[in-house]
């Protein structure tokens, strides 16, 4: 994203982007990207993560091609606001994980002049809208939808589909359980495993 600075210096207000899309696709990458161009513009920047998410570090927030960011993982939204405290831009990864306060807390930091930049899966394995993502894609000003590539055909996917048994909604997982796909062969794919299905 390009907007580094709010050019508007009599009244400083907020936004809100969020970064979307299936496992794989850049969402993270793209999330630490636009917090190091905030630091290079000199200005105070803080990432939050879910505490359930340790695959890769208890701390930092890491894409799949290992670049990392210092975080602080909390147990709920409302705990962003206890940290968040004189900064000019909020990062928050895997923004799905979070309960439904994410909204009023983006929004909050949003109106009190803060830029929050939101990663997070907008479809669970299911194919269904994901946490709290929905809400935020509606109140925020931008949103960028990133896509990975099919494991099937090499189309652009937006599916993250899950290879491993499992109903359980909440299943941390990487390439050994989740692969995205296209469109086509995620309905193809469910309609092998439940006949019917159109």
């Amino acid at each position: 994203m390009f907007l580094e600075k709010d050019t508007n210096t009599k009244m400083r207000a907020g936004w809100i982007e969020v970064i979307c899309g299936s496992m794989f696709s850049g969402k993270t990458e793209e999330l630490i990207r636009r917090l190091t161009r905030a630091r290079i513009a000199r200005q105070k920047v803080e990432i939050f993560k879910p505490q359930i998410d340790k695959r890769y570090s208890e701390e930092d927030v890491v894409s799949h091609n290992s670049n990392v960011i210092r975080s602080i993982p909390v147990q709920s939204a409302s705990q962003i606001l206890f940290y968040a405290n004189e900064f000019d831009v909020i990062g928050i990864d895997e923004a799905q994980f979070f309960d439904e306060e994410l909204m009023s807390v983006c929004n909050h930091l949003a109106n009190n002049g803060v830029r929050v930049i939101v990663a997070g899966l907008d479809m669970d394995f299911q194919g269904n809208p994901f946490g709290p993502i929905p809400q935020l894609v509606a109140i925020a000003e931008y949103v960028t939808k990133v896509h990975a590539i099919c494991m099937r055909c090499g189309n652009l996917a937006h599916y993250s589909h899950r290879t491993i048994d499992g109903e359980k909604l909440v299943m941390l997982g990487e390439t050994e359980s989740y692969e995205p796909l296209c469109r086509a062969c995620y309905n193809h794919n469910k309609n092998k495993i439940h006949p019917g299905n159109e």
